[in-house]
């Protein structure tokens, strides 16, 4: 079976034990040891990691397009923002007492603006199942339409790149107007419980940071198996030589599509997880400068690794909430130093770094993580 086969790599085996030995070492720091031992993690972070492992999740998501199928998308920001959105709806859905038939109340801020009665569109979120299932449909529904008319069109490069660039920032418009009853310029906030716990307790807090550990595996493994199947090969080929590809018989845009729309998907969940963590979704999710902000993640992590991915958005944000403390104004502007830096001195990332020690270690040159055209397309 497909997903059978990356576990049975070295790699990823040695991922997954990473990850896991992280999620139980925080788990034990933060339950046995009492609050004032050096060694105690907080609560604040236990989330703060959380935070970091959504990330993590976002950025495999993006490297999936970028590193395997040559898509330099600016606008996963929008899928993940959409899916964090369906998480708040459903957690705001939770929010006070039950109407005369059952139904929960309006939220605050319909109540403020006046709003009369629940809109359509929000029928369905106080149910756990359906709100979990937007999480995956709302983002997939998105990158299927705009995948099909862009990959049917035949749009590639710095225009494709700009197109969605382009869909988030328009997305981020339409969300700031109170009209479209997801907040405006506030958003969702103020949330209390979820699947009947109250989100503020610590056993919650630390649920949800395991819970985001596990997605984050299973994302990977899911997107080590599609790297590694016959789809994985076809993918690389679509990337290094699309025309000789389609010259070969291969429907580049289906393929295109499917991978956009997984990579779409499992940043909407990373969005869900992100959401009831950090407290709060706006449109500030939707901004361009945010899905800038993730390729930088993957390209100092290193392209077409997934691991290297989970490195850099790790390493990044932990950088920038360090230097936030103590330079707000210039973050901006070291996070811009940083990526010109990677792109001329480390062209392939810490992975690439780690590749090359291994090799020089070896004694050799050992098998790579990317497939040359002729062998995907044979």
């Amino acid at each position: 079976m497909w997903l059978t086969r990356p576990l049975q790599e070295r790699s990823t085996q040695l991922f997954l034990g990473i990850l896991f030995l992280a999620l139980i070492v925080v788990t034990v720091l933060h339950l046995a040891l009492p609050e004032g031992n050096p060694l105690h993690v907080s609560a604040y972070t236990v989330t703060l990691l959380g935070k970091y492992l959504c990330y993590a999740l976002l950025a495999v998501a993006v490297d999936l397009v970028w590193g395997y199928l040559g898509i330099l998308s600016l606008g996963h920001g929008a899928f993940f923002a959409l899916g964090g959105y369906a998480m708040g709806m459903y957690l705001m859905r939770q929010i006070g007492d039950r109407g005369t038939y059952g139904d929960p109340i309006l939220p605050d801020f319909m109540v403020f603006l006046n709003w009369q009665e629940l809109p359509w569109y929000w029928h369905g979120f106080d149910m756990a199942w359906f709100a979990f299932a937007m999480v995956l449909l709302a983002p997939g529904a998105l990158a299927l339409v705009f995948g099909w008319l862009a990959f049917r069109s035949r749009v590639t490069g710095v225009y494709l790149s700009i197109i969605t660039q382009a869909l988030t920032f328009a997305l981020m418009l339409a969300f700031f107007r109170n009209e479209m009853g997801f907040g405006g310029n506030n958003g969702l906030t103020d949330f209390k419980d979820i699947l009947g716990f109250n989100l503020r307790t610590d056993a919650t807090r630390l649920g949800l940071f395991i819970a985001t550990g596990i997605a984050l595996a299973i994302g990977y493994v899911v997107c080590r198996g599609i790297v590694t199947s016959k789809l994985g090969r076809v993918s690389v080929a679509c990337r290094d030589a699309e025309a000789r590809t389609r010259f070969l018989g291969y429907r580049v845009e289906r393929v295109q599509l499917f991978v956009f729309v997984v990579s779409a998907m499992l940043a909407g969940v990373a969005g869900a997880l992100y959401v009831p963590q950090v407290g709060i979704i706006n449109p500030s999710e939707f901004s361009p400068i945010f899905s800038i902000e993730i390729v930088v993640w993957v390209a100092l992590g290193g392209r077409a690794t997934l691991y290297g991915a989970v490195i850099g958005a790790i390493l990044v944000n932990y950088a920038k909430t360090v230097f936030t403390g103590v330079m707000p104004d210039a973050w901006l502007f070291a996070l811009g130093a940083l990526f010109v830096l990677v792109t001329v001195f480390l062209p392939q990332g810490i992975a690439g770094l780690l590749k090359k020690r291994r090799k020089s270690r070896d004694g050799g040159d050992g098998p790579t993580e990317s497939t040359t055209t002729a062998e995907a397309t044979a």
